[in-house]
C-alpha cells in the first residue's frame, strides 16, 4: 500500500498526528486510544505493517 494512500485513508477516519520521529512519524487513533509510528520515509508500506497500523488505528 502506497504510504498516500494509507495517511488519507486515516485522515478520513479520525486518526489524528501527534509529532514527527527521526524515522517516523507518531499518530493516535480516537477509536483504540493507541498511538502508533508510520515509517515517513517508505513509499510503499509493507502489507504486513499496514494492516497492523489499520488494526491498531480500529480500522481492520
Amino acid at each position: 500500500m502506497k504510504q498516500s494512500e494509507l495517511l488519507r485513508l486515516l485522515q478520513e477516519n479520525g486518526v489524528i498526528f501527534l509529532k514527527h520521529g527521526k524515522r517516523h512519524d507518531i499518530y493516535y487513533s480516537e477509536i483504540t486510544k493507541k498511538s502508533f509510528p508510520i515509517p515517513r520515509h517508505a513509499k510503499e508500506i509493507a502489507t504486513g505493517t499496514a494492516n497492523k497500523i489499520l488494526k491498531d488505528a480500529g480500522l481492520e
